[in-house]
């Protein structure tokens, strides 16, 4: 399979507090991979590190053949990156259709409005609620329209960070369900940053553990749900 993102020996700080020590990890084109571990481990500083805020300090990350270690944000992103981040952070004053035109990066019109439908076909929530502002949205309906927008610059990249934080066990299962059907009907990429080890694992085809900011282990999503240290780490009562 061929790596579509690589970070080899990236380190990161956040001013004199090392966040990530030397990690190295490779998401494969059409794969889901998802990167567990607990709260303050580095998971969110890694997927900014990848978008560059804060800068890798050490080592390299490599994105569809081309390192991109020392490009501005706006540039890896223009790459065909996308991101849902931590806390969902759309725009709680502008309506669902406007949340989802800021997506789209200056797109055609008629280009914008396809993936729109697409994206109300995955989560039809939103299209009752389009004409809402994003900021009376349900947490799970904020969570949905964080990934529409992600979706709508089509990227062959989505990084999804903690989209279960938060939310009722049945919104997850939809959200995961979502993100599932994506990868099988489009073949789209994903990196998927996650508390909710069990889902997670379940849903990624190859998964990493992450502790103080190193990988400590790697392995198939079943293979990692099987191992005895994890279920008793991350899922026992968890799920």
């Amino acid at each position: 399979m061929t790596a579509l993102l690589s970070l080899h020996g990236v380190t990161a700080f956040y001013g004199a507090i090392q966040a990530l020590k030397g990690v190295d990890l490779e998401v494969n084109e059409g794969e889901i991979v998802t990167l567990i571990g607990s709260n303050g481990a580095g998971k969110s500083t890694l997927m900014m590190t990848i978008c560059g805020s804060p800068r890798a300090r050490d080592g390299a990350i490599h994105y569809d053949g081309s390192e991109i270690t020392q490009l501005p944000t706006f540039e890896i992103m223009r790459r065909g990156l996308a991101q849902a981040p931590e806390g969902r952070r759309i725009f709680p004053r502008m309506t669902v259709f406007e949340n989802l035109l800021m997506g789209a990066h200056g797109r055609a019109d008629k280009e914008a409005a396809d993936e729109m439908e697409h994206v109300f076909t995955l989560f039809p929530r939103l299209k009752e609620r389009i004409g809402q502002r994003g900021g009376t949205l349900s947490g799970g309906e904020q969570q949905m329209l964080a990934i529409g927008r992600a979706l709508m610059s089509r990227p062959r990249l989505l990084l999804l960070d903690e989209p279960s934080l938060g939310l009722a066990p049945l919104v997850v299962r939809q959200i995961f369900n979502a993100i599932r059907e994506l990868n099988r009907a489009t073949g789209l990429t994903v990196l998927l940053v996650e508390q909710n080890a069990f889902q997670a694992l379940r849903l990624a085809h190859r998964g990493y553990v992450l502790v103080n900011g190193a990988i400590t282990m790697a392995g198939s999503g079943a293979s990692l749900l099987a191992r005895p240290e994890i279920r008793a780490a991350y899922l026992e009562g968890a799920h």
